[in-house]
Formats: C-alpha cells, structure tokens, sequence
C-alpha cells in the first residue's frame, strides 16, 4: 500500500473500468507521496477532467507545470480547455455587438425601444442576461444585464464598446469563479498560464474589464478602451511572503483553519509546545488531530511567479539544512533513555517536544535513524550507545507518537553538543575484532556450548511463557557465520536485553569489541542461573522502555 509506482499503475486500471473515484483516491495518495512527482499531477488532471472537474483539472495541470515547467503533455491539455473558454468568449462578444447594432438600428427607424421592436435582438439579449452567455452558463455562475439604449449613438463608438467590456468582464469573472475560487487574487491577477485567452488579457479583480475589438475599430481605438493593469510583482514585497516565525521566505508554505500562514515545520514546532494558534492564539486541536498539513498551492505558484530566484535559495538552504541532519557520523541526535542493542526491538513513547522534533527530523531527512544512549552522571548521557532505525510510527491525537525502532549499529561518543534542546554527538562505530585459524576455531566450540545454554534457560518452564516470550519473544536461530555482522551474534544481544543485569554492567559487555569476552561473560552467568531453583532468582518486573 506505501508502493507510489504500484498506486499509479492501478489509477489506470480504475481509469480503463471507468471507475473515476477509486482512481483519483489511487492519485491523491501517490500525490501526497510523491509532491515532486509531475507525473502523478499530470494523471489526476486527466482523470478530474473525465469527471467533468474542469476547474480542478486545471489546478493539477498547473501544479504539474509548476513542477516540471517543459512537461508539454500538461501545458497541450490546459492549452485545449482554454482555446475551448476563449471560443465562447468571442462569441459571447459577437452576439452582444449584433444585439446593440439591432436595437440601435430599431430605434433609428421606429423611435422605440430595442427590446420591444426587435424580438432577435431581445432573444439574444435574454439569452445573454439570464445565462450569462456561454462562458458563463456552463458553470451556472455569473449574469449580466445588458444596458438600456440611451440617446442615438453611433455603432462602435466608446460608450457601445464599454457596454460591451462591461459585460464580457462579467462573464470572464464569473468563468473564473466557476474554475476555481483559489485562483482568484484579491491583490492581482490569475496564474499567469490562466491569462492568455486569445487576444483578451483577463483580470481577476472585481472590478477588472476585457477589451475586445468590435467590428469595425481600428488598433488605435482598441488600444484606447484597455484599461492599465498592475502586475503581481508591483504589489507584492518579500516581506509579504515571510513567515512570522522564522522571519524566512515561505517553505511549503501551511495554512491553519484560522486563516494564518506559516512554514510547515516553523507550525509543527509550535504545536509540539501548545496546540494552539502561535497569532491568535486559536485552538488547533482538531487540525492537530487531523495531522493535514497540505501546502497551500496557490501561494507556492505566486512565489514563483514572483520571487523564483529567492525561492530557489529559500530551496537551498533548506536542502543544505537537511544534508547536515542527514549525516550520520556528526551531530547525530542522540534520544537519552534506556539500553538499547544491535537486532534488538525497542518501542519508544515520545512526548517531550524536543524528542517529537528529533523524531520528526529523522523522517524527513530519509535517514531514519538516531543515537540511544542511557543516562550518565557527569556526562548527561553515556560514552555508547546503539543507533536506532525507525520502522513504524503511529502519530497521535494530541501529537505523541509511539515509535517502533530497532537496534542497528554499536558507536563510541567522541563530543558532545546540542540542538534545539536536544543532545548531539560526534561518534564512530564499534566493530568486533575478527579471528582466524584455531582461535576461530575454539570460539566457534565456546558459541556452541553458550548457545545451548541459552535454549535450556529459555526452556525454564513458567520463566518462558510469563516473561521471556511474551516481552522479548523467541530467542533468535543460531547464525552460521558468527563473525559476519561487526556487532557479533543478534541472539547475545538478545539475551544481555532479558537477563536482569544492572544497567552498568550490560554497557560493560555492549563496550567490548571481543566476542570471546562477551560469550564468556554471558556463560558463566547462565550456569549460575541454571543451578538456583526457578523462585529462588524470579526475573524481576521491568516497565516499559522508552518513555519519554
């Protein structure tokens, strides 16, 4: 179900059977997976615009084209509903022009109104007024009133033409209120790939016209009827598109119900603290619960409409952020809490919000992967620790998270530091020295022997079934190599995990790099055991690790 290629290849399936829903659900979720993917954009605008979704359509197109700016599939298909709306614009405008020339001639020769002497011109004109012409009667928005004649005018002259604009302003108007209401600026103009209808340049202020050149007008004229229109860049500054928080150029820019913008990652900071609003202060519970952080698109497209070469450095600085969270030999995150080993499972409950921002930073640098440290007096954490890899989250209502991770690798601390309150270090990693010859030979008999220990305390009748299997689980099968991993054998780390050992003894074994050591140790401790009766050494009670 996580497989984007998988979802796609599907979308089609469901595209072939003619079952839409199903595969717009199939793209919505590659989309979410994928946000660079154009190609997904692209489907899902073929596949709303099979449901008769021309306006969202039209917005995956654009993003489409936003993403890969010569991916000339998408920009042919917008270029075809477009052609399509410019058509009916034109013809809206024509049947306008012979309605007044009708009425203007009516009145000429009988002295009475257009509409009562010329049921064509009426019948045009009621057809206008009530569909809103054909640009705006297959959205089902829009109308507009055709003018009464006035005082004999002449056909084309400027009072005509502006009847004429005022009405095809509407129109256009009410075309792009029926494509999408995000579309229209309340600062501006629309997406500039939403402009080029023909030879008529679109606004999307109330208050913006068309000019449209009637029969009969020359250039001069024409040119005279258009009204000035400010660009994007005239009205807008960098500082209109900075968040509040982080004083930066947006980045995948969040809008929260309660109408504020912020970058992404600046509003999950603030929420890991107080699940309200940082502005006003509004209750973001609910967003919270929901955990939908879509970037608001639109704002994306005016950046870089507006602000491209900003937006890229934006861009790069955020990739250069990343990489060096992404390094994992210096200033990885380090979670201080419990013994964790190499094979071994270890399920965390996080809270604190410096950890819900260490474990969020893992995820989006692709990593997945931290340093687990227990506590040392002295030193705020101990000089070993296991990386840990993330295998599963489960996000909660309230923001907590319990996260399933498993021990990778053994590291030595070399420095410590911090970020963001929460602890870092550079490290290097353990590797146990390798044996050859008789020696190996020897350890190959001491592992045997220690194995076979471990199965008969495993076998110890209640021990087993209340504590052993039902925590820790099986004990792992007997690898054949048992120098292949640098960490040694996973089933002796397993069984240093159970064993009630003091904490400071089992970093004691975990800090050997001698698995001959390591065996030796584990030996001794299990024939102990083994010779005490079962009540007489029960395993004691452990909480839960990793709560944090």
């Amino acid at each position: 179900p996580d497989a984007s290629s998988l979802r796609l290849c599907r979308a089609e399936v469901f595209v072939a059977l003619g079952q839409h829903p199903q595969a717009l659900e199939d793209l919505d979720a590659a989309c979410r997976a994928e946000p660079g993917d154009h190609e997904a954009f692209f489907r899902k605008g073929k596949v709303l615009l099979e449901m008769g979704q021309r306006a969202e359509a039209l917005l995956a197109w654009e993003h489409c084209l936003t993403l890969s700016p010569h991916f000339h599939p998408a920009r042919r298909e917008m270029d075809k509903i477009l052609m399509r709306e410019n058509t009916r614009l034109h013809t809206a405008a024509a049947r306008l022009g012979d309605a007044h020339r009708a009425s203007t001639g009516s009145q000429i020769d009988g002295g009475s109104s257009a509409r009562s002497s010329s049921p064509q011109a009426q019948d045009q004109e009621a057809e206008l007024t009530e569909g809103g012409g054909d640009a705006g009667s297959e959205h089902g928005q829009g109308t507009a009133t055709l003018p009464q004649p006035g005082p004999r005018q002449e056909a084309g002259t400027s009072s005509e033409r502006q009847d004429q604009q005022l009405l095809v302003s509407s129109q256009v108007a009410s075309l792009y209120v029926g494509l999408d209401k995000a579309v229209v600026m309340p600062w501006g103009r629309p997406p500039e790939k939403l402009l080029h209808l023909g030879a008529s340049e679109i606004t999307a202020s109330p208050s913006a016209s068309v000019s449209l050149p009637a029969k009969g007008d020359n250039e001069e004229e024409t040119a005279a009827a258009r009204y000035p229109q400010p660009c994007l860049e005239e009205l807008l500054s960098l500082s209109d598109l900075e968040c509040s928080l982080c004083i930066r150029l947006f980045f995948e820019p969040v809008t929260t119900p309660c109408g504020h913008t912020f970058c992404k990652e600046c509003l999950e900071r603030c929420l890991d603290h107080r699940p309200n609003c940082p502005l006003c202060k509004q209750s973001l519970r609910e967003y919270l619960k929901a955990g939908n952080y879509n970037p608001t698109v639109v704002l994306q497209d005016i950046m870089l409409a507006t602000f491209p070469t900003q937006l890229s450095e934006r861009r790069d600085l955020h990739r250069a952020e990343m990489a060096e969270l992404s390094n994992l030999t210096k200033n990885i995150p380090i979670f201080v809490c419990t013994m964790s080993f190499p094979g071994v499972s270890c399920p965390l409950h996080v809270f604190e919000p410096r950890y819900r921002l260490m474990i969020r930073r893992c995820q989006e640098t692709g990593t997945r992967r931290f340093g687990m440290c227990i506590y040392e007096k002295g030193k705020s954490f101990a000089d070993y620790g296991c990386m840990l890899e993330i295998r599963h989250i489960e996000l909660l209502a309230d923001g907590r998270s319990l996260v399933d991770t498993i021990g990778r690798r053994r590291f030595r601390v070399l420095s410590r530091g911090h970020r963001d309150g929460y602890n870092t270090a550079d490290i290097e990693y353990l590797e146990d020295k390798k044996v050859a010859g008789e020696e190996l030979q020897e350890l190959q008999c001491l592992h045997e022997s220690t194995y076979r220990l471990a199965q008969r305390f495993c076998e110890h009748g209640d021990l087993a079934s209340r504590h052993i299997l039902m925590q820790h689980g099986p004990l792992p099968e007997k690898e054949e190599d048992i120098q292949a991993s640098a960490d040694g054998p996973t089933w002796c780390w397993w069984l240093i995990s159970m064993l009630p050992l003091d904490p400071s003894y089992q970093l004691n074994l975990f800090s050997s790099t001698s698995l001959r050591v390591r065996l030796t140790q584990l030996q001794r401790i299990l024939a102990a055991l083994l010779q005490q009766p079962p009540a007489a050494h029960p395993l004691p009670e452990r909480s839960p690790q990793g709560c944090v």
